[in-house]
């Protein structure tokens, strides 16, 4: 049982209209969404940057597709139908964000009308986390090996630039993909983002939902925009592959959070109850993958009269302090979560298979020894009950 944000309304939808929910997502994502979400979701942008190397379609610096053979083509097959003559950059960026705003929008519908029913489970996120991972790896590694562009020559045609051999080369992004990945990136929520469609869910209506996560969308739009317009730029320059080497640590970075938020990572103690191993990591840094956090007390819980114990940890912008506590096993426990500064993905967790929203008390009932793990929503900071 949680109780929480939520229980506060007692069921009862918030009262706050269409237009004070946009606001109130649009504050959120101005504020704290910014910084998670991008690094969330801002490896998603890297598929909007795949280069088509020179001579592979389009056309010639003289005007003749690069395929038909001849001075500047390379004689390899027929245009490129995808070619210069595509949308532009800040098109393409846009048709990005419109994706992103409609599945957003979309998901707040549903979260107004059908409740925390239609919400992914936190395994169903681990695992889309672990595919994003894999897919902006694959984008990144599609980053190198392009032969770098001399510059921009006058009789090039626009949209692309001539490389060494006398082809274009531009930038290889349809209009389904860039719309394809911002709508996709619904699925990868960060820590803001979920609490976001907890708000959606209070809110009861439709309206109200797709508003604040509308909102939302908006307020965490310049970030996005600014990211995708930066990598689109590196794509055509020299420093392709400096962006591959940045979107293939994304990658990885992505996948090692889907494993840790999943529980899959070894010595990570498993989704729920780890069987008696060691509960209280060593020498572990905040903020890995995987690991407690560096403030690991160990601190006992006391019982109280009623015959419960109380624990209480705090959600800091660098983790759970203290990074493991002690509890009695067999003794019903009442965990008390508190927000100390600005807690960025420690607001909301991941605890016995269901996410919770900070600050709230999640009653356990009575365990058996071993350990309960808990992690933030971007699988990023860990922390331990040990019951002994």
């Amino acid at each position: 049982m949680v109780r929480g944000d939520l229980d506060r309304h007692r069921g009862r939808p918030l009262s706050a209209g269409p237009a004070a929910l946009f606001a109130a997502g649009l504050a959120a994502g101005l504020v704290a969404g910014t910084a998670s979400c991008a690094a969330v979701q801002g490896g998603l942008l890297t598929g909007l940057t795949s280069r088509r190397p020179a001579g592979s379609g389009g056309l010639t610096s003289r005007g003749r597709p690069a395929g038909s053979g001849g001075r500047g083509g390379t004689g390899a097959g027929p245009p490129d139908p995808s070619g210069p003559s595509g949308p532009s950059g800040p098109a393409v960026v846009a048709l990005f964000l419109a994706g992103r705003l409609g599945s957003h929008t979309a998901a707040g519908a549903l979260l107004g009308l059908a409740g925390s029913a239609v919400r992914l489970g936190p395994q169903v996120r681990a695992a889309l986390l672990v595919a994003a991972g894999i897919a902006v790896v694959f984008f990144g590694v599609r980053m190198f090996g392009r032969e770098p562009e001399d510059g921009c020559r006058p009789d090039a045609p626009p949209g692309g630039r001539t490389s060494r051999r006398g082809g274009v080369s531009g930038i290889a992004a349809p209009v389904p993909r860039a719309l394809t990945l911002g709508a996709a990136t619904i699925l990868l929520p960060c820590g803001v983002t979920l609490s976001t469609e907890m708000v959606a869910v209070s809110s009861g209506s439709a309206l109200g939902g797709a508003a604040v996560m509308a909102g939302f969308v908006a307020g965490t739009a310049p970030a996005f925009a600014l990211l995708g317009l930066v990598l689109r730029r590196a794509a055509t320059t020299r420093l392709a592959a400096l962006a591959g080497v940045v979107a293939l640590a994304a990658g990885l970075w992505t996948i090692s959070s889907g494993l840790s938020l999943g529980g899959w990572l070894p010595g990570a103690g498993g989704p729920a109850m780890a069987a008696d191993g060691p509960a209280r990591p060593t020498g572990a840094p905040a903020g890995r993958p995987g690991r407690a956090a560096d403030d690991q007390g160990g601190d006992t819980a006391a019982v109280r009269a009623g015959g419960a114990q109380r624990v209480e940890v705090r959600a800091t912008g660098h983790g759970y302090r203290p990074g493991v506590v002690t509890a009695r096993a067999g003794v019903p426990t009442d965990l008390v979560f508190r927000l100390e500064g600005v807690p960025g993905c420690t607001r909301t967790l991941t605890i016995d298979g269901r996410d919770v929203v900070l600050p709230a008390t999640v009653r356990l009932g009575a365990r058996e020894a071993g350990s309960l793990r808990y992690v933030c929503s971007m699988g990023m900071y860990v922390g331990f009950v040990r019951f002994v």
